[in-house]
């Protein structure tokens, strides 16, 4: 029976909500022992492109459905954008002044994790269900299965969840977000992602930025279309949609086309407000400055520069911008001795407009032209002038 035979194209209601789930109700619908046998599944396949779309579609699911007797795989693609975790600093994990000159969005999830680059060409996974049943390793067996069933494709699942094939090229990375009474898992295929755009945009850059946020691991990549041709995105689609349904809920058995014919399909979904009131809220949120860069955990740029004194001297010192929630809030230069303050004086009002300014990556640069300073790049062999070694910090108002 083909894919599109089975989707249903139209669906108003996802599923029966209930406002008062409870999750005691989740435990005792089901023992630990259960296979999951009354439990039904859908595969809902998003019909935009647009990533804040999609996240606010995955987060109105998390908040409003009811998973405990309806399991759900959300498969959504996007258009080309960056998407980063939760607890992390863009500005470290990416190429954001080339991402705005291309045009590529920026996206915060809600979930945390290291950071991803997408376009039509990578498929994202959510495995919704309830706390009690969120279960990574049995969603990652799923799309292993789903490969080798398909293509004969073997692939192993590492210890961070990654999917890798030929030994250590990672096809698909994981995050989760786990709350009361729901959780979901989500995670990435690389299909025929361009891979030029991935590494010039993900590529990271020393920029002096010292922070507690989370940072990514970068790992060796592959395009399952780059291993066999074969692989397209819909046939992709419609493997794993496939063998998700004719596995059992709980447990890793093949129900085969029995089981598929209990559950309740491929549907495709219209992430609109009509579909999902109050879906837009989540939409402008996803889509804010406050969010994508406001809930960036704090962090310091610090730069070392080259200034000429009045003194016609070359001192060294160093610049430092503390920013909190994405806006500049202190600016420090720690003075060599016999550096008076006046040498900055006439600078001092462009300083000022900085201070309290949505930080950038054009913010530190704009500083250090305004007091002619020169970036300097120091290696672990230069030595440093001692007169230049003692420092009185002063906070630059």
């Amino acid at each position: 029976m083909s894919l599109c035979a089975r989707l249903v194209v139209a669906i108003r209601r996802c599923a029966s909500l209930d406002g008062t789930r409870q999750a005691s109700r989740y435990v005792s619908t089901h023992s630990a022992q259960d296979s999951g046998d009354s439990i039904k599944k859908s595969v809902f396949i998003s019909q935009s492109t647009d990533v804040f779309v999609n996240l606010a579609l995955e987060h109105w699911l998390y908040r409003n459905f009811d998973f405990s007797k309806h399991h759900v795989l959300l498969l959504w693609r996007n258009d080309p954008c960056v998407v980063i975790g939760r607890h992390q600093n863009p500005w470290l994990e990416c190429n954001v002044q080339a991402l705005e000159k291309a045009d590529i969005a920026l996206a915060r999830r809600n979930s945390g994790g290291g950071t991803v680059y997408h376009d039509n060409g990578n498929l994202n996974l959510t495995f919704f269900t309830p706390r009690e049943r969120y279960n990574r390793r049995y969603n990652l067996n799923i799309i292993t299965n789903a490969l080798f069933r398909q293509w004969g494709l073997k692939s192993v699942i590492n210890k961070r969840d990654d999917i890798l094939v030929n030994g250590d090229c990672k096809i698909s990375g994981t995050a989760a977000k786990c709350g009361r009474p729901n959780a979901y898992h989500h995670c990435t295929l690389l299909v025929n992602v361009n891979k030029a755009n991935l590494n010039s945009i993900l590529e990271k850059k020393e920029n002096g930025i010292v922070t507690n946020a989370t940072s990514s691991v970068r790992s060796s990549i592959k395009n399952l279309s780059d291993i066999n041709r074969n692989i397209q995105m819909d046939k992709l689609l419609s493997a794993v949609g496939w063998e998700y349904l004719r596995t059992k809920a709980l447990v890793l058995e093949d129900g085969r086309y029995d089981l598929v014919e209990q559950q309740k399909g491929f549907k495709y979904i219209n992430p609109t407000e009509d579909w999902f009131p109050g879906i837009d809220n989540f939409v402008n949120e996803f889509r804010s400055w406050d969010w994508n860069m406001g809930k960036t955990p704090k962090f310091t740029v610090t730069r070392t520069l080259d200034f000429p004194a009045h003194d016609g001297k070359i001192y060294r010192l160093n610049l430092s911008l503390e920013v909190q929630n994405g806006i500049v809030e202190e600016i420090k230069m720690s003075l060599p001795a016999g550096l008076v303050s006046t040498d900055f004086t006439q600078d001092a009002s462009v300083i000022s407009n900085i201070r309290g300014a949505r930080y950038d990556h054009e913010v530190t640069e704009n500083i250090i032209a305004a007091i002619g300073g020169k970036t300097v790049t120091l290696n672990t062999t230069q030595s440093v002038d001692e007169n230049n070694m003692r420092f009185d910090e002063a906070t630059l108002q």
